[in-house]
């Protein structure tokens, strides 16, 4: 995903997409780093994923780095990922339920 690509697929011009990220104090960077780590989060509070390593989890959404992810983990909802995932589901926003196999 690059600033670029999204601008195409709104059939905009990057210019424009960084002015209207710009209205909410963003940056194209910075609206893709939070869409990358939301969809960490989301992985990481689903049961069905348990099984699969934090690192995997990261990695398929982009981030190859496992200290530089944990930092910025940290940094976006105030708990590395391991202690994330083992929050109760109740303490998750958005946490699924568990498969009732």
């Amino acid at each position: 995903m690059t600033p670029q690509a999204i601008a195409d697929a709104h059939h905009i011009s990057l210019r424009h997409l960084q002015q209207l990220l710009a209205e909410d104090d963003t940056s194209p960077a910075a609206w893709i780093r939070h869409s990358r780590l939301e969809r960490c989060r989301l992985d990481l509070a689903n049961p069905r994923l348990n099984t699969r390593p934090i690192q995997a989890i990261a990695a398929r959404w982009g981030f190859t780095d496992p200290t530089h992810f944990s930092c910025l983990f940290r940094a976006a909802h105030g708990v590395p990922p391991r202690d994330y995932r083992n929050l109760p589901p109740a303490a998750c926003a958005n946490r699924q339920p568990p498969c009732a196999n």
